[in-house]
């Protein structure tokens, strides 16, 4: 009878989609600082990336500041090639996800939700 025994510092049931988005983030947070050189960037945060659960692609969310979402989505989309290169070159994966890029507006979010919860 064999038992699903979680790794030490995971618990069980994390699956392995999980795992890859972390570790693509990780990679991507350093990467985008030093191969995407774009005027039309910001301060960029990869905040989150939620892999498909066949690993071939990967949703990444950023959050955006001092510049518009869009022009910054545009220019990592452009640099999405290399960034996929970057995260082949450091994760030891089958298949290299292919990427897309979304605006992370939780920050917005929790902005309007306190002051909607300030307003007495």
């Amino acid at each position: 009878m064999t038992r699903a025994v979680a790794r030490p510092g995971q618990h069980k049931g994390f699956r392995r989609n999980e795992r890859v988005g972390t570790a693509i983030r990780e990679v991507l947070a350093q990467a985008v600082e030093r191969l995407v050189d774009d005027p039309r960037m910001g301060l960029i945060t990869v905040t989150a990336v939620d892999a498909a659960p066949d690993l071939k692609t990967a949703r990444v969310y950023v959050s955006v500041l001092g510049a518009p979402p869009e022009g910054a989505l545009a220019a990592l989309t452009e640099a999405a090639p290399a960034l996929q290169r970057e995260i082949a070159s450091h994760l030891r994966i089958m298949w290299t996800p292919r990427l897309t890029f979304a605006a992370d507006t939780a920050g917005e979010r929790a902005f309007r939700i306190d002051r909607l919860l300030s307003e007495d």
